[in-house]
């Protein structure tokens, strides 16, 4: 599992002349730049939530996508958005935190 922040911005590519300029991946309206290393790191910028739901807080990116979604369902954790495959290549689902924070989790397809 591995978890990583987003940032909202009406320009993802705003973050080019920032410390980490290695951009890893890039669809327009999500970038993702990092860097290299045994600890690499990955920030992504996001002008929107991608195929239509609102910008995440939060992503965590998980090895078993069923079972998250089965933890979360069994915990009575209401799903904002999905469980949705994504033209992106992601499946995902929104919860929410306790604070009320949006969560993404998503596992690669």
């Amino acid at each position: 599992m591995m978890a990583f922040q987003v940032h909202a911005t009406h320009n993802p590519s705003l973050g080019r002349n920032w410390a980490l300029r290695r951009v890893i991946g890039d669809l327009g309206w999500i970038r993702t730049y990092g860097s290299k290393g045994t600890k690499p790191i990955e920030i992504s910028v996001l002008s929107e939530g991608g195929s239509g739901p609102p910008t995440p807080e939060l992503s965590i990116e998980v090895d078993d996508f069923d079972e998250a979604l089965r933890r979360m369902t069994a915990a009575k954790m209401p799903i904002e958005y999905g469980p949705a495959n994504e033209p992106s290549g992601v499946r995902r689902f929104y919860i929410r935190d306790p604070f009320g924070k949006l969560i993404n989790v998503l596992t690669h397809s």
